[in-house]
């Protein structure tokens, strides 16, 4: 079991956040990719903040968007459609929709439209 499974949810948000932020996206544009990612609405989003949720309960709570399979491309050298560990890629779609917003691509192509 990776140990990013076992991290919380909590510290890795304000990484994302800085990360788009330094791009000049804001706080709402990233939770509209998580929540689109995860099904999640914006309280349960800001509960499992608060909460301090794991990664891989973070995860067990969602309902992955459908269009999820279309997510595709190298995060940290690593091809998202190719890992074999469910849960972590779901952690590299989630990299991946991240990064994406942070190079400002169109929220349009961001969320799979």
């Amino acid at each position: 079991m990776s140990r990013i499974f076992s991290t919380s949810f909590s510290s890795i948000y304000p990484l994302y956040l800085a990360k788009v932020e330094k791009k000049h996206r804001t706080a709402a544009e990233l939770d509209q990719v998580i929540c689109w990612l995860t099904g999640f609405d914006d309280a349960t989003l800001a509960g499992h903040l608060s909460d301090g949720t794991t990664l891989a309960d973070f995860f067990a709570d969602a309902t992955l968007n459908p269009n999820a399979l279309l997510i595709t491309g190298v995060v940290c050298g690593v091809r998202v459609e190719s890992v074999d560990d469910p849960l972590m890629q779901k952690i590299r779609y989630m990299d991946k929709l991240v990064d994406e917003l942070a190079k400002g691509r169109p929220m349009e192509k961001i969320l799979r439209a």
